[in-house]
């Protein structure tokens, strides 16, 4: 009778700044058959030294140890010198900047520490198989960001439809209020009535569907859009 061929064990390497939380972790794994744990570490920077050492399958990593997002660090070079290591994050954060961040190092999963011993075994079992699921409450999180991105997206192209519609004067007037320049300033320097400059702004207002100007250097500012003024306005001086 041919005998079967032992399976060959998860290697897992646990990350974990937490004395109580590292050695549970490490107790867990050590509980499972199919698993060995080949060793566990303390901060991010000792957890890149011991990957390139052990070669484990699987990191269970927490995100934060000697700083805020030192396990996302330590995953980013982790995967960039070794890319077939699976980094599974352990973490009590559910914001979505700690979650996207976490993703964005190449993890393959987001388990909280209070999951319990079956989900975070099973957790690994996939990350090594490559079958790791988007869990219901990160899924959740990224049709939220999806839709904010799509809202960004549709109000930035607003935005360059209306740039692309002022008239010279509206584009040094805005100039000048990326400066800071106060009504009285503005109206100095271009040498016209104060009540012509704060009817250029009304009109400014009403395109860009602001309450105030302060709202409207914010939005630019946001865009990025900045040296496109400086270098319209720089043109036009010298046009002069």
């Amino acid at each position: 009778m041919q005998k079967q061929p032992i399976p060959i064990p998860i290697r897992v390497l646990v990350v974990e700044d937490f004395d109580i939380l590292n050695e549970h972790f490490r107790s867990m794994v050590d509980t499972a058959e199919d698993m060995k744990l080949v060793g566990h570490a303390f901060s991010g920077k000792t957890a890149c030294d011991m990957v390139e050492q052990l070669k484990p399958d699987v990191v269970l990593m927490d995100i934060e140890m000697d700083f805020k997002h030192d396990g996302i660090l330590a995953a980013k070079k982790t995967i960039q010198a070794h890319p077939g290591v699976r980094i599974i994050f352990l973490t009590v954060h559910e914001d979505d900047e700690t979650v996207f961040s976490a993703f964005d190092s190449g993890a393959v999963d987001y388990v909280l520490k209070t999951a319990v011993e079956h989900e975070i075994l099973d957790s690994i079992r996939m990350a090594y198989n490559g079958s790791s699921p988007i869990r219901p409450e990160i899924a959740y999180k990224i049709r939220n960001e999806f839709r904010r991105i799509r809202h960004n997206q549709e109000s930035l192209l607003d935005s360059i439809n209306i740039l692309s519609q002022l008239t010279p004067t509206e584009m040094e007037i805005i100039d000048l209020l990326l400066k800071h320049k106060k009504i009285s300033e503005i109206a100095a320097e271009r040498q016209v009535e104060m009540s012509t400059i704060k009817s250029q702004i009304n009109i400014l207002l009403k395109k860009f569907n602001k309450s105030r100007t302060k709202e409207i250097v914010n939005l630019i500012n946001e865009m990025g859009a900045v040296p496109f003024f400086r270098q319209v306005n720089k043109g036009d001086r010298a046009a002069r």
